[in-house]
């Protein structure tokens, strides 16, 4: 898969941080599906469900990794192709970079298996400080599907994710066109467009798109910034490596911020 953009020298490296960020989304083990929530959504869901749901966040926002490491099952597995393992190698890498996360999710839809639960959430993730980048504001929604059994998480699959992080005092407020879904051997768009006058401001930004794996989730990358012309970020990003899900990334530097948005999108 490659995505296709005028050739500049770059302006300006900074640490890519949304492979990480992603993390966060998937840490609390709950999010959702991308079907309307029906009626019998978090309100009638069984108790005891809801109760082990509210203690996976309540663990993930205190931070505790080798307490809500006791929600996952020794038989794991990530549709993202990660093990228990490198999940947690992750995890404690994200909770460096940003250590003041909340988790909050609510249940959307679940069915009674023969030993627990088949649940889809939405988790809403929000952190105000980062190591990196001072007076960061982080927001993440995401959603997908899990299977309990026994009071663990056996198997989980994220079906829609996207990851905002506005740094500065004046960061850009951008809106974002790329879509959920798109076939092989196609091309698409994906825009960052600026939402308020810029006036003189000169804004640098960058795109990059690469295949979801346990590599690039345990190995961040870096975005090379160039020069925009007034309005954001347009690119056309072409698919040519096959179905699969990608993160589809973007950035937006002007005088006094950055605004870097990441999302999900399938291949089918």
């Amino acid at each position: 898969m490659t995505l296709n953009f005028p050739t500049s020298n770059p302006q300006r490296h900074f640490p890519r941080l949304l492979s990480s960020l992603i993390l966060g989304a998937i840490a609390s083990g709950l999010t959702s599906s991308l079907l309307p929530p029906p009626s019998y959504a978090n309100q009638d869901a069984p108790e005891d469900l809801q109760e082990l749901l509210q203690s996976i966040d309540k663990t993930a926002t205190e931070g505790d990794i080798e307490a809500l490491m006791r929600f996952y099952s020794d038989s794991f597995r990530h549709y993202d192709g990660l093990s228990r393992e490198n999940f947690q190698a992750s995890l404690e890498q994200l909770w460096e970079r940003f250590p003041n996360l909340n988790y909050d999710s609510e249940i959307l839809s679940w069915d009674e298996t023969a030993n627990g639960y088949e649940v889809e959430t939405e988790t809403t993730i929000v952190g105000l400080q980062a190591r990196d980048l001072p007076n960061t504001e982080l927001r993440a929604t995401v959603r997908s599907r899990q299977t309990y059994e026994n009071g663990q998480i056996v198997s989980q699959e994220i079906l829609q994710e996207e990851i905002r992080i506005l740094s500065g005092d004046n960061p850009p407020n951008v809106r974002v066109n790329l879509p959920l879904e798109t076939s092989p051997n196609s091309r698409y768009h994906f825009d960052l467009i600026v939402e308020e006058p810029l006036g003189e401001d000169l804004i640098l930004g960058a795109a990059m798109q690469e295949p979801v794996s346990s590599h690039s989730h345990l190995n961040p990358n870096v975005l090379e910034l160039e020069p925009l012309n007034a309005g954001g970020l347009f690119k056309v990003g072409e698919v040519d490596n096959g179905e699969g899900d990608y993160w589809v990334s973007g950035a937006i530097v002007r005088r006094g911020g950055i605004a870097i948005v990441s999302r999900r999108m399938r291949v089918n």
